[in-house]
């Protein structure tokens, strides 16, 4: 029975509702909801959709509006401030992967042609954008040091993709001049990206600025301009909307157009995964097999390409190894860049199904990985030292530890952190000496240590950091950290804890819901901070303020306030 697009497009969300729901009561990833559900309607499953060409053009869609707003939140200062990591990764992970699958799948395993080894190496080295990006969103960590140094990789494999398919229609005869044209189309882009937005983008935006849904429009329009004009160009499309985000990212309407494009990009996203399920091919046992292979290779090859690189850069076994498994997937781009080899006769059918397979089942295992980050790094962390990759100094061996124990404690360092050291800097400073900071991000670490902060190496939540950083003798202990940002544990959790090794210290922890606070004192703490609580009588004050026409003067005192301040995380 033929079915028209509407139906088509119908079936596929029903499809996706229903496993969605299953999922959740099961407590599975609702992308694995999606990729069955895909597979179930699809030419292998019970054929109820089987026109794949349309559903997928209109997925790709999502696929455009996700980049975009990946652009709109990558912050290039922060880029920029790790650049030189991230190419040393980049270039480590994409190099030694392509040698490495070359090598394996060429000549000892597949025994493919070199040309079509080269095409499953380079696809094997490239990991999903999609994936990686919808669950470090979900887990409010894109904009950890381990999120950014990920996504500073992985925009470097968009890059090398996209002069690889620049190259890819000359590849059996290739040329230095297409490879030149390719990056000459990359530069023309940016570039021309770069002034509309620089110059033409800001007046037309500030002139719809009162009309909300003027300024969704057109940054939408700005987006599938920039996609289109990639196209023209004969690159990607998705990195032309990445490319869009990113050049109106500071722009002071980027909150507002992430909030309403996120519900459109929801839509299109999730037929973009049911669009990937219905391309996974019934199993056969040979494929089945050379299925586990190439998923081990890819685990495997992230691995000792990633974590070795960002240790010997001191960046200690978090930030080393969650870029590595954040990585342990095959992309979206893979599959394209093997339907293109294959329709040129360099590819073979059984190659483009082994990447499709190796695809699916290394989606399913990223979203049981990613989010059991805290698991995996506290099982493996020990066998790293005993072959020989140390972490960062611990608190037990922290050469910065002075004469006399500190008396006040911060555990885990973020924004709020940040500006109670600044105040503290500039109203307390007596205090400092008696100052200590526990926290694991090494460049915020870095940065502590050269303002003369003593600082400790650390996970807040592992009971051997706590003692060995003198928690057992301290005065004051604070966390700031709600339990959103936290990782492997909650303020209850650490509460506890820290109440174990110390019963008689004045213990601060934080509360996001008001009904969390009596639970926190029974569990034995001083002080409960809600800082909703406080940032409402500042609002109120404001409201107040604004009445009576006096809020130029809170305004101006508040810019000249910021101008004095030098906080670590600005």
């Amino acid at each position: 029975m033929e079915h028209g697009l509407v139906i088509d497009i119908a079936v596929c969300i029903i499809a996706a509702f229903v496993t969605a729901v299953l999922c959740h009561k099961l407590r599975q990833p609702l992308l694995l909801a999606y990729l069955i559900a895909g597979f179930a309607i699809g030419p292998h499953g019970f054929q109820w959709v089987t026109d794949t060409v349309t559903i997928q053009t209109i997925s790709s869609i999502g696929l455009i509006l996700l980049l975009f707003m990946i652009g709109l939140e990558i912050d290039l200062r922060k880029m920029a401030h790790a650049g030189k990591i991230i190419l040393l990764a980049a270039s480590a992970q994409i190099v030694g992967c392509v040698v490495l699958a070359w090598a394996i799948f060429s000549w000892v395993g597949l025994r493919l042609g070199w040309l079509e080894g080269l095409y499953f190496a380079v696809a094997l080295a490239l990991s999903s954008t999609v994936i990686i990006v919808k669950i470090l969103y979900d887990k409010r960590e894109l904009e950890t040091l381990a999120g950014r140094l990920t996504m500073g990789v992985l925009v470097l494999q968009d890059l090398f993709v996209i002069l690889f398919l620049a190259i890819q229609p000359d590849l059996k005869d290739p040329a230095i001049g297409i490879i030149a044209l390719a990056l000459g189309k990359t530069l023309l882009l940016v570039g021309v990206a770069y002034v509309v937005s620089r110059f033409l983008l800001p007046p037309i935006f500030r002139s719809i600025s009162k009309l909300p849904e003027l300024v969704l429009i057109g940054a939408l329009a700005w987006c599938f301009a920039l996609s289109g004009f990639a196209g023209h160009l004969g690159l990607s499309r998705e990195m032309g909307a990445l490319v869009a985000g990113v050049m109106i990212s500071t722009f002071p309407y980027t909150l507002d157009i992430a909030a309403k494009v996120t519900n459109i990009r929801d839509f299109f996203v999730t037929l973009f995964f049911i669009g990937l399920g219905l391309t996974i091919p019934v199993p056969t046992w040979s494929l089945a097999f050379w299925t586990v292979i190439t998923c081990l290779f890819v685990v495997v090859s992230r691995l000792i390409t990633v974590f070795p690189t960002l240790n010997r850069l001191k960046l200690g076994h978090r930030v080393s190894l969650l870029p590595a498994v954040n990585l342990c997937q095959i992309s979206e781009l893979s599959l394209v860049l093997l339907a293109l080899g294959k329709a040129s006769g360099d590819v073979s059918e059984n190659t483009m199904s082994i990447a499709a397979f190796s695809f699916a089942v290394l989606a399913i295992q990223s979203t049981y990985a990613i989010p059991r980050h805290e698991e995996i790094l506290a099982r493996v962390s020990p066998w790293l030292k005993r072959i020989g990759y140390p972490d960062l100094p611990q608190a037990a061996s922290e050469s910065v530890r002075p004469e006399h124990e500190a008396r006040v404690f911060l555990l885990g360092f973020s924004w709020t952190a940040s500006s109670l050291l600044e105040d503290v800097s500039r109203l307390e400073p007596r205090l400092l000496p008696d100052l200590c900071v526990v926290d694991f991000n090494p460049q915020v670490n870095e940065k502590l240590k050269e303002r003369g902060v003593r600082v400790i190496y650390g996970d807040i939540s592992q009971r051997d950091t706590l003692v060995h950083a003198g928690i057992p003798q301290a005065k004051i202990l604070v966390c700031s950290l709600p339990d959103s940002v936290l990782k492997g544990v909650n303020n209850r959790k650490l509460l506890k804890q820290l109440r174990d090794l110390n019963p008689s210290a004045q213990i601060i922890v934080h509360a996001e819901l008001l009904a969390d606070i009596p639970s926190l004192y029974a569990a034995g703490a001083s002080y409960v901070s809600a800082p909703r609580l406080l940032e409402a009588a500042e609002l109120l004050r404001t409201i107040q303020e604004a009445e009576s026409g006096t809020l130029e003067v809170k305004r101006l005192g508040q810019i000249e306030e910021l101008g004095h301040r030098r906080e670590v995380i600005p």
